[in-house]
């Protein structure tokens, strides 16, 4: 008998331990309980197997008599059977399943009790497929190599598939045939924007502390502690004023885009706006990309110049004027240097649309799709404004700027 086979079939038939004992086909009268035995023996060219006594849990241990065939019994003989529970159909299902894993013909379940036969004919019914991945071992390291392959390709499909619909959505705004509600626009550009300002202003001030600090701690080694104010400028107006901007819109208002679309999504929302006509991508994605993508920008220069007079009052405690640390930022700053960080912002703003929308209209129709199509929508818009930002700092290498 596989031991392991028959444990794992124990939870799924404890819940009907008590309809068992209450329609077991033979009940023993005696007041003892009967030790369970199980007695294989040839009948001809058939195996048969009988069963006696009680079947219960925590009982006494089954006797098995016989030599067990590879295969099931053809034929049961319970005349001695007496109360039973999910111990039972455990130790019947462990032959039944080793006769039929391998697509063989289903088993005789003649002799058994009507209830016991219905059960084992229903189990034997459900694919082993969750038993097998719990019992197998891990698959050779080709196979998941490929299987993750094919999830890659799979998830760079849809990728390129939602940012097509989206371009093709931009391109019917542009002709005019695009139908969504100005009022959605407008609620969206608030919920970036105005909503979004407390805590870009605490983040983009505590950066900009934090840089002139470990600036100060550094340059002041070198009697150069007024070149702080030229850290601080250059490092918010190109790298930390957008990276930061950018991560902070991606668990905010990237996540609320993921939550609000899934959620429609599992009330039948979207199919209800397909069945009336309107284009999804219009009504849901596009006004929330527009949306991010005019706000960004804004609120990367608003960051810019928070994390610029947070970095002036570290400086004032540590002996820098504001007068000449601002004079100081201001010959450090020029037009190119400044506009680095507004131009990723357009494309930071996209990606975070982009993923956050995905997520959600790809998302299942269960309340827990909900909270996945969230944290995926995070995790992914975080990963591409890290990968994006990594490629025009390369490219702005490139061009010496």
């Amino acid at each position: 008998m596989d031991a392991r086979a028959g444990q794992s079939y124990l939870s799924f038939y404890s819940c009907a331990d008590e309809s068992f004992e209450a329609s077991a086909h033979h009940v023993m009268t005696s007041a003892a309980a009967q030790p369970p035995r199980a007695t294989w023996r040839q009948d001809g060219a058939l195996m048969v197997l009988e069963l006696a006594g009680d079947w219960r849990r925590g009982g006494a241990e089954v006797v098995v008599t016989g030599t067990a065939p590879a295969g099931a019994a053809a034929r049961y003989q319970t005349d001695a059977l007496g109360a039973f529970d999910s111990t039972l159909p455990a130790f019947l299902l462990a032959h039944l399943r080793s006769q039929t894993k391998d697509g063989g013909a289903a088993p005789s379940l003649d002799g058994l009790p009507a209830n016991l036969r219905g059960l084992l004919e229903l189990a034997l019914a459900v694919p082993e497929e969750i038993l097998d991945q719990n019992l197998a071992g891990k698959p050779p390291v080709m196979v998941r190599l490929g299987k993750l392959s094919l999830k890659g390709w799979d998830s760079t499909v849809d990728v390129v598939e939602f940012v097509g619909q989206c371009t093709l959505s931009l391109f019917r705004l542009l002709t005019g045939r695009a139908r969504f509600r100005s009022k959605d626009l407008w609620v969206c550009v608030q919920e970036c924007g105005v909503e979004a300002l407390p805590i870009v202003t605490l983040i983009s001030f505590l950066i900009g502390m934090i840089l002139a600090f470990v600036g100060n701690a550094q340059l002041t080694n070198f009697g150069a502690n007024l070149l702080v104010a030229d850290l601080v400028a250059i490092a918010m107006v190109r790298e930390m004023g957008v990276v930061m901007t950018a991560i902070i819109m991606s668990g905010r208002t990237g996540a609320a885009f993921a939550a609000h679309i899934s959620s429609m999504k599992s009330n039948e929302e979207i199919d209800a706006l397909r069945t009336s006509g309107f284009d999804p991508f219009d009504f849901l994605v596009l006004p929330r990309l527009l949306a991010l993508v005019l706000m960004m920008p804004l609120l990367t220069i608003y960051s810019n110049v928070v994390g610029i007079l947070g970095g002036m009052m570290v400086g004032s405690f540590v002996g820098i004027p504001a007068v000449l640390f601002w004079n100081e930022t201001l010959l450090s700053l020029t037009l190119t240097n400044s506009s680095l960080g507004v131009i990723k912002s357009v494309f930071f703003g996209a990606t975070i649309a982009i993923s956050g929308c995905m997520q959600g209209m790809r998302s299942g129709k269960s309340s827990a799709a909900v909270g996945e199509a969230t944290t995926h929508a995070i995790v992914a818009a975080i990963t591409w404004i890290v990968v994006l930002d990594s490629a025009f700092a390369a490219i702005f290498t490139l061009l010496n700027i």
